[in-house]
């Protein structure tokens, strides 16, 4: 290092042996530095329970982003957040119907949504994935009970000529002969493999049970092969025509641009939509969901299954009901989380499956209870015996103040979780407007999450699950599980054929 500096001369010299001697300084500093943090860090840890988990401070004002209404003259909605951080756009189209339209045909609304993109405008399916793929765009259908739903993401740079696909996709699908009959015959042999499926038996099992004919409920979204043969290009475009309906449209607009940019996109493809033809309204519900009296147990024979399908249930409670925030509290305690008392017990601590849970499906009409889980075969009464000690002691045991406030922490902190993205954003909106619900409801269930007590938990509890009074449907090996279940006396038992269950 001498003889560098000395060929240097002396003037480099004595500027390079500066900086050096600063560098080293630094470095010398930092080492120091980081010394003394190690050893504060130490001192800290040393007076630092490890045996308990540290404690979790109130949580943060929740603040949800602005949201811009607009409504063009045709009718169609539009709601607008301006997301700039990234160049990226989220639309979603909700056309409210869905399922309940299906009237005499179920799964039909489904099957005309999952049609929209197989051909639109002047292209093929084919090539309408080939330029979205191009575009760098990810565009979806479906259809859920109370709304279809089409979906685009998309760089800013490339949203016009990716509006214009999604306007082809929503106003000009195809729904070529051929076409249909192709997820015609794919969706036949969908529901045929159901037969071999022990939870969707289960499913459209406890389905039945709880919702009689003449409910939307009662059929599968996705109908059964009996409707499903009957499927054609005129009906599903006489669907298309009758229940897709501007004053039925909103478009949630997420992402870098601003709300008159918005709607001058919007407007440009979709401010001519009009509709066509006589319109189609949802059915209108017949019948009430059954109330069970005293506990019903019904078995579906699956002969070899290595697992046990329960699923336990009632009636649910509309979304709109004054006790939404001490019923997910609740919920959460009792099957709604990871740690929830059934995971625990059933997976945790007895290593009866992978997992336990339990929610209520919330719809604009209420849909069901239920606390489900695939148990191994052996212990199939065992795991019925946990499922309703769970459900009786949160009905009539205050819960501990710790596993409460743990609940109303998992709920209220996992919200701004669900704001990180463009598509978390318009999602939120969407769901909620369902209910006719702002973003700012959010900041009133936060609230109401903060005031439920034990008290309300065990309310709530007694209220809205089951017990004393329940449907229970549990596929299985019946030859190895029947007798023990009979043995609980848990309630009357019977039995379901898998013929009796999916409809051919």
């Amino acid at each position: 290092m001498i003889r560098q500096l000395t060929s240097l001369g002396a003037p480099r010299a004595a500027r390079r042996l500066r900086t050096l001697t600063t560098i080293a300084g630094a470095i010398g500093g930092a080492i120091a530095g980081s010394l003394a943090g190690t050893v504060t860090l130490e001192a800290q840890q040393a007076g630092f329970d490890r045996t308990k988990p540290p404690a979790l401070g109130p949580a943060p004002a929740l603040t949800v982003p602005t949201v811009y209404a607009n409504r063009l003259p045709n009718g169609v909605a539009l709601r607008v957040v301006e997301h700039r951080e990234l160049p990226l756009v989220q639309i979603t189209l909700n056309i409210a119907g869905g399922g309940r339209m299906d009237g005499d045909t179920p799964g039909l609304a489904s099957f005309v949504a999952n049609m929209l993109d197989e051909g639109a405008g002047k292209r093929d399916a084919t090539a309408l994935q080939a330029e979205l793929a191009y575009l760098g765009a990810s565009l979806s259908t479906g259809a859920s009970w109370d709304n279809t739903t089409i979906s685009l993401k998309v760089a800013r740079r490339n949203l016009e000529a990716a509006l214009d696909l999604m306007a082809d996709v929503v106003l000009r699908p195809t729904f070529a002969a051929t076409e249909v009959r192709r997820q015609r015959d794919l969706r036949l042999a969908s529901l045929l493999q159901q037969r071999d499926q022990p939870q969707a038996l289960a499913s459209l099992a406890f389905s039945q049970l709880l919702f009689p004919e003449g409910h939307p409920y009662n059929h599968p979204l996705s109908g059964d092969s009996i409707s499903t043969a009957r499927l054609d290009s005129a009906m599903v475009r006489d669907f298309q025509t009758g229940s897709y309906r501007p004053a039925r449209a909103t478009f949630y607009v997420v992402g870098d641009l601003s709300t008159a940019e918005a709607r001058t996109l919007i407007a440009a493809r979709f401010g001519q939509w009009r509709a066509n033809g006589p319109e189609r309204t949802p059915a209108p519900v017949l019948v009430q969901p059954v109330k069970p009296q005293g506990v019903k147990i019904v078995l579906v024979d699956k002969p070899g299954a290595a697992q046990s399908v329960i699923q336990i249930g009632t009636p649910g409670v509309e979304r709109t009901s004054a006790d939404y925030a001490a019923i997910e509290v609740m919920n959460t305690i009792l099957g709604g989380s990871f740690s929830s008392r059934l995971n625990t017990v059933l997976r945790e601590t007895k290593g009866y499956t992978y997992g336990a849970g339990s929610g209520f499906a919330w719809r604009p009409l209420p849909g069901p209870f239920l606390a489900s889980s695939s148990v191994r075969t052996n212990v199939t009464d065992s795991s019925l015996v946990e499922f309703f000690t769970q459900l009786r002691d949160i009905r009539t045991k205050l819960v501990d103040p710790a596993e409460l406030d743990r609940a109303k922490a998992y709920l209220v902190l996992g919200i701004p979780g669900d704001f990180e993205s463009t598509s978390q954003i318009a999602g939120q909106m969407a769901g909620l407007a369902t209910f006719n619900l702002p973003l700012e409801w959010l900041t009133e269930y936060v609230e109401n999450v903060g005031k439920v007590s034990a008290d309300d938990v065990r309310r709530v509890a007694e209220k809205y699950l089951p017990s004393e009074n329940a449907l229970v449907v549990v596929v299985g090996d019946l030859a190895r599980i029947r007798p023990g279940i009979e043995a609980l006396d848990l309630g009357e038992v019977s039995v379901r054929e898998v013929g009796q269950i999916v409809r051919e």
